[in-house]
């Protein structure tokens, strides 16, 4: 709740991003309190009063903690300054899990040890009070037990209010400490608290108000008594699994402690491993998102005219319905008319087709309709297909090869060559160059001399061309509530043929008719398509979507291609596209993750005091990397700006393990226990705290794994990554980490 409020405060929104991070933090929110509460419950066995074990357990591992949350933070906090699609994605969710993490803290140090106490004095009070009904001078008490439970329910219920006190009292108690900092506060506004008293006051005489709270006790004991039945099982379960782990952990440690050399080179051997395995891994820009819809871009050949266009995408239309698994579609032909759109993005020629699949849709699924899709509509002659997702965010097609150079015609010969030899390859589809033919056309060639000695104007005469062959409005016609446009033009059997464009009658001397072919040569000629720039310089764009592979992969590919074009004066070409986003993003992502192990080390070597243990630390972040190469390589996944942001969330999550261990070695050395003893007996007293960290941590990660809900996509890949690295990490850790520290640390 305090989370969101700080969510508000930051203007960060409910989204598929921040929900994420809501909940990724679930397993990481309660790794403070597991801490505390266990070590309290430590010094409980120990025969120390509740509050004692309270202040001490809380006390002696504050710092440890405080470290393990910092790191969290300082690997969170620097996401939101990454550049690139990584930036615009996971801002909203790491801000949600610094804010969690800050709340836990908070929580950590003040909730958990009053609950506990809470807890723990109701159950002393209660054990004393058993021991007291079975007495042997008691039988005066049981008598006047008996009657009590006998008398009316009015007066049972009388009593909630005095429990409700004793609660209350409890709770003060605890928060006493909170209290005197903030009594100057709490007089202040001592009025706001009035009406609530008075409230107090009017339930305390009012006896259906005790009835309702007395049903309203035991309802909340059954449900408990429910709650405790029904977990027991598992809380038994449990209980044995931790017993058998506790005694093989025994043996298994001072079996490493034995043999150190081998278990380091076991971890290295693992983490070379793991690297090579991630040079095999397929690496793009993001995961491919299930959408449900995509839509087919139809092209005919220049010139085509909108109804020949329109028979064409009736077919498509048909082609797509008959599919079982399309739900609708619909298609548009047509984009703009023949003197206002562009050869390559519009015409009478062009058409789309909008798809939209049956639910639920998988990725493999959608994928499968497209490819179907696409061979039925390449049979259509004389069309070209492209197949698509609608664009989510500001990408770019993902592969695009840019052609710079002032020679348009040298352009052009590049272009064609590079998009035959990637056709010629089967990986690549939906090919298109931005260097196409244009419409069919008539150019009018004026002679500038011939005209002048005639004493006509070629910029009065082309106007005039103009006007007589697509019309000037004269007028608009009210129609109801439309405005019709009245154009003045030609009749159509006056401007039909080349013939008669060229008999137009060009002056406005009726005596001395010049035509237009007395001053000007009319061709048939297809004209330029329309020229792009980047950077004020002439560019040919050739792009593609991949039919099988992943990104880096093709980007290689296609750079070899590249190197094959001969070399041509002027003509400059550079890959482009996704790849460079995605280089980007990647260039950022490595600079914070650096920046967070930077960040992480500051915060344990000032937590510390010592440059030695925060690098004993840190060596559970390679051993991480295990896990997650792992993970990633079992369930097929790729590297992506979203297996990158795990990779950089594992290196503040994983040292929270070795910073609780590590702390506890060092208190046991300093009372005065022998570096091997403590290194033994700290593995023992954390191995509960640290198995229960990771296990909630890995459980709030499963339904994010699972890919459950929209947007999956982007949250599964994460998730697998910090499952993998932290059950690996944490396995490795309680081995590995100990045995560094005795080679490491050589104090007595």
């Amino acid at each position: 709740m305090i989370s969101f409020n700080l969510m508000y405060a930051a203007g960060v929104t409910l989204n598929i991003m921040s929900l994420g991070g809501i909940a990724l933090s679930i397993g990481m929110l309660i790794d403070n309190g597991i801490v505390v509460l266990e070590n309290i419950d430590s010094h409980r066995k120990l025969g120390k009063p509740i509050f004692q074990a309270a202040r001490e357990g809380t006390a002696e591992v504050a710092g440890a903690v405080t470290a393990s949350t910092l790191t969290s933070i300082a690997v969170f906090l620097p996401l939101v300054f990454v550049q690139g699609i990584a930036g615009q994605l996971f801002r909203d969710q790491a801000l949600t899990v610094t804010f969690s993490q800050i709340v836990s803290l908070f929580i950590g140090f003040t909730m958990i040890p009053m609950l506990a106490v809470i807890g723990q004095r109701k159950t002393a009070e209660a054990v004393a009070q058993t021991r007291l009904h079975h007495a042997p001078d008691t039988a005066s008490d049981n008598n006047q037990i008996t009657k009590a439970e006998t008398t009316t329910e009015a007066v049972v219920a009388a009593k909630a209010p005095s429990r409700l006190r004793r609660l209350f009292s409890r709770i003060g108690a605890a928060f006493k400490p909170v209290g005197v900092v903030f009594r100057p506060v709490g007089k202040r506004l001592r009025w706001l608290a009035t009406p609530l008293i008075w409230l107090f006051r009017f339930w305390k005489k009012t006896a259906v108000t005790s009835i309702v709270l007395s049903w309203l006790l035991r309802l909340f004991g059954l449900i408990g008594k429910g709650m405790h039945l029904l977990f027991k099982p598992i809380v038994n379960g449990f209980n044995y699994g931790y017993r058998k782990t506790e005694l093989g952990y025994d043996q298994l440690i001072n079996l490493a402690l034995q043999r150190k050399l081998i278990v380091i080179s076991v971890a290295l051997a693992l983490f070379g491993v793991s690297l090579f395995m991630l040079s095999r891994i397929g690496v793009e820009l993001i995961p491919q998102l299930a959408q449900g819809e995509f839509v087919a871009n139809l092209r005919a050949a220049p010139g085509t005219p909108l109804a020949k266009t329109d028979n064409i995408l009736l077919k498509a239309h048909r082609i797509a319905g008959a599919m079982p698994e399309v739900e609708r579609s619909f298609a548009v032909a047509g984009s703009g008319n023949r003197l206002d759109a562009s050869p390559d993005k519009g015409g009478e020629n062009v058409g789309e087709l909008n798809v939209v699949l049956k639910k639920p849709v998988s990725q493999q699924t959608e994928a499968d309709v497209m490819r179907r899709l696409r061979e039925e509509l390449s049979r259509l002659p004389g069309v070209q297909v492209q197949v698509e997702r609608r664009a989510l965010f500001t990408f770019k097609t993902p592969l695009e090869v840019e052609l710079f150079g002032y020679n348009l015609d040298e352009l052009r010969a590049s272009s064609a060559q590079l998009v035959a030899q990637m056709r010629a390859q089967d990986r690549f589809i939906d090919i298109r160059s931005t260097v196409e033919e244009g419409y069919p056309e008539l150019q009018i060639l004026f002679d500038h001399e011939r005209a002048a000695k005639l004493g006509l104007s070629v910029p009065d005469i082309a106007q005039l061309v103009v006007k007589k062959l697509r019309g000037d409005i004269a007028t608009r016609y009210a129609f109801r509530d439309r405005k019709i446009d009245v154009v003045v033009r030609l009749d159509e059997s006056d401007r039909n043929s080349v013939e008669e464009v060229r008999q137009l009658i060009v002056n406005a001397d009726p005596k001395a008719p010049i035509p237009l072919s007395s001053i000007a040569e009319v061709k048939l000629a297809i004209g330029p398509s329309e020229i792009h720039r980047i950077g004020q310089e002439r560019v040919a764009i050739v792009s593609a979507n991949l039919r099988y592979g992943d990104l880096g992969e093709a980007a290689t590919q296609v750079q070899k291609l590249i190197d094959q074009l001969p070399e041509r004066s002027g003509v400059e070409v550079r890959l482009a596209g996704q790849n460079e986003e995605m280089q980007v993003s990647f260039r950022s992502l490595q600079f914070a993750l650096l920046l967070a192990l930077f960040l992480v080390y500051l915060v344990m070597a000032s937590q510390f005091e010592s440059l030695l243990h925060p690098f004993v630390i840190m060596f559970s972040v390679p051993l991480a990397l295990v896990g997650a190469v792992l993970a990633l390589v079992i369930t097929g996944q790729t590297i992506s700006v979203v297996v990158f942001i795990g990779l950089i969330m594992l290196a503040g999550i994983v040292v929270n393990n070795a910073i609780v261990l590590i702390d506890r070695i060092n208190q046991l050395r300093a009372e005065g226990m022998i570096k091997l003893a403590a290194v033994r007996e700290a593995g023992r007293s954390r191995l509960r705290p640290i198995m229960m960290t990771m296990l909630t941590t890995v459980l709030a990660m499963v339904p994010l794994a699972l890919g459950i809900g929209e947007g999956a996509e982007i949250r599964a890949p994460m998730a697998i990554t910090v499952i993998g690295g932290i059950t690996v990490s944490t396995l490795l850790t309680l081995v590995v980490i100990p045995v560094l520290y005795t080679l490491l640390d050589r104090s007595d």
